[in-house]
């Protein structure tokens, strides 16, 4: 029998649990006993690095990006801890450099899907058995490889693959990565220690939190590899075991993320991972009768439809799902008069075209008065058309691609309507290629419409739409910010007057689910909202 003293480092803790021999009792799949109350670490945000030239941490990720960017990697499936090949493969471009294949994957046929479902819920009364410290152990285990071992290798993956920056891969694949980890096992210590608050005489009233009686389901999306890890390991915390689907756009970087997991100790079967076609494998996980969750994170048109399909099966699921889920945005700055000219324009700049505008917090309506739009527009259109855009190999680049064709085409055709549209104009941008990589310059609109298509619909892209209203007409402008789109993620007032900021934030309470108001020299709300996971209405 192996002992394992519990005094020991994360690594020690999560030794030798991937196959369920560390010791009889998991091999039994019967409780371990408690011999003591234990305490986490105390739990810190990873520290982000500054990647100024010179630094050690810029060598470092430069080196390990030209490595990668001269490689195509082979990414299987993984089922049970095997290697699965189905002979089915799929490419993943690299955005920014078509001619880059940055993997080769294995794409899941009905077989695979129902060989990994079979295969969580075979590993499921083992896993939840475990007790809560061994689990926490393994998750703060796999954060610290991310933070250290592991951080270059998987931001080059975000940024080769997905088009990010060296700063948006920082504060994604490394820091909100390993955060999750972190504070997911700080929470799960405070939901367990939850318990009744009185008892009657001689009775001693228990709350015990059992994982979900099925499997889960999690779909992440391309834009963020730390949401990727989250929708996978969330759920395996707290003792279910995952059937993970990852985007098709970030299928290295999440493999590479969900290795760093198997590393770390979480066993075989616990998460499974399974590219494959989102529509027929969905099909076949909502038809099973042991589903039991979906953690997702896309479109709103895709999250509907699962809902849909989900509600149409109740009659045959063994439990009732849960869905949690977030969605698209549509987030509005709103400029108050009394606004900082250049904070106000900078933080629009930096939120609606940060990683290309591909966050559904990313600032894409501008509501601007008329007495400032003149100077509002002047250094808006100025700064816009001084960003410097190109391969994420170098990191002078402000902006690189966007995701891939369907992106691409998706948020041209938008800018062309505005183009030929007899109440709108493009005032700044406007320009784009896809003959090397998935190229399109932030682009900003100018329309007379509040009604105008590009207000109401996410784009999902480089693409800032700006509407200018009467100073005596806020009111009238705040109705509208409510009622334009039904989106209702986030949104920013920029207004130097505190009284006012504090009225247009309560009238805009139910406009956005994460509504910053600051004096207008604050950072930018848009660049730190996409951390908030919330069930969208």
């Amino acid at each position: 029998m192996l002992s394992i003293s519990r005094t020991n480092t994360f690594k020690a803790a999560s030794a030798g649990l991937r196959s369920y021999s560390a010791t009889s009792a998991l091999r039994s799949g019967v409780r371990v006993p408690q011999l003591a109350t234990f305490k986490l670490p105390e739990i810190k945000n990873e520290p982000t690095m500054d990647y100024a030239p010179g630094s050690a941490e810029r060598e470092q990720l430069m080196a390990t990006l030209e490595e990668m960017s001269n490689k195509t990697y082979d990414v299987p499936l993984v089922i049970n801890g095997r290697e699965v090949r189905t002979g089915d493969v799929k490419e993943q471009l690299n955005p920014g450099k078509k001619s880059h294949v940055v993997c080769r994957y294995e794409n899941a046929g009905p077989k695979e899907v129902e060989e990994a479902i079979e295969g969580t819920l075979a590993a499921k009364s083992k896993w939840e058995s475990l007790p809560l410290y061994d689990r926490q152990a393994i998750f703060l285990r796999a954060a610290d490889l991310i933070g250290q071992k592991y951080r270059y290798k998987l931001m080059a993956a975000s940024m080769l693959g997905q088009g990010k920056n060296i700063w948006q891969a920082e504060i994604d694949a490394a820091t909100e990565s390993a955060d999750f980890l972190r504070f997911n096992v700080k929470y799960s210590s405070e939901i367990y220690a939850q318990q009744p608050p009185c008892n009657a005489p001689g009775v001693w009233n228990r709350s015990e939190y059992r994982a979900l009686e099925g499997f889960v389901y999690a779909v992440s999306p391309f834009n963020f590899t730390a949401i990727g890890v989250n929708l996978a390991a969330a759920p395996a915390l707290m003792g279910n075991t995952v059937l993970w689907k990852p985007s098709a756009g970030a299928v290295l970087s999440n493999y590479i993320a969900f290795d760093v997991m198997r590393e770390a100790g979480v066993p075989d079967g616990v998460i499974q991972f399974v590219p494959g076609n989102a529509a027929e494998m969905t099909k076949q996980v909502f038809d099973h009768p042991e589903f039991t969750s979906l953690h997702f994170t896309g479109s709103t048109f895709v999250f509907k439809n699962m809902w849909k399909q989900i509600a149409q099966n109740l009659d045959i699921y063994k439990s009732y799902p849960r869905i949690v889920g977030e969605t698209g945005g549509k987030n509005y700055h709103l400029i108050h008069p009394t606004a900082n000219l250049e904070s106000a324009v900078n933080n629009t700049i930096r939120g609606a075209f940060e990683f290309q505008g591909q966050k559904c917090s990313a600032c894409s309506r501008l509501y601007v008065p008329k007495s400032l739009w003149p100077q509002f527009r002047e250094k808006l259109v100025a700064g816009v058309e001084s960003i410097k855009q190109g391969p994420v190999t170098d990191p002078t680049n402000f902006m690189g691609p966007v995701i891939n064709q369907a992106a691409f085409d998706k948020i041209t055709n938008y800018i062309e309507y505005a183009r030929n549209s007899s109440d709108s104009e493009i005032i700044a941008g406007g320009k784009y290629s896809d003959s090397e990589g998935f190229y399109i310059r932030p682009t900003v609109v100018a329309t007379t419409n509040p009604d105008f298509k590009l207000l109401k619909e996410e784009i999902f892209g480089p693409v800032v739409t700006a509407y200018v209203y009467d100073d005596a007409k806020l009111d009238e402008t705040i109705e509208l910010i409510g009622k334009t789109t039904p989106y209702g993620l986030t949104g920013a007032i920029f207004a130097e007057d505190r009284q006012a900021a504090v009225d247009l934030s309560a009238r805009l309470l139910h406009t956005a689910a994460s509504s910053m108001t600051r004096p207008s020299t604050a950072p930018t709300p848009a660049s730190n909202a996409t951390t908030m996971h919330v069930l969208i209405e």
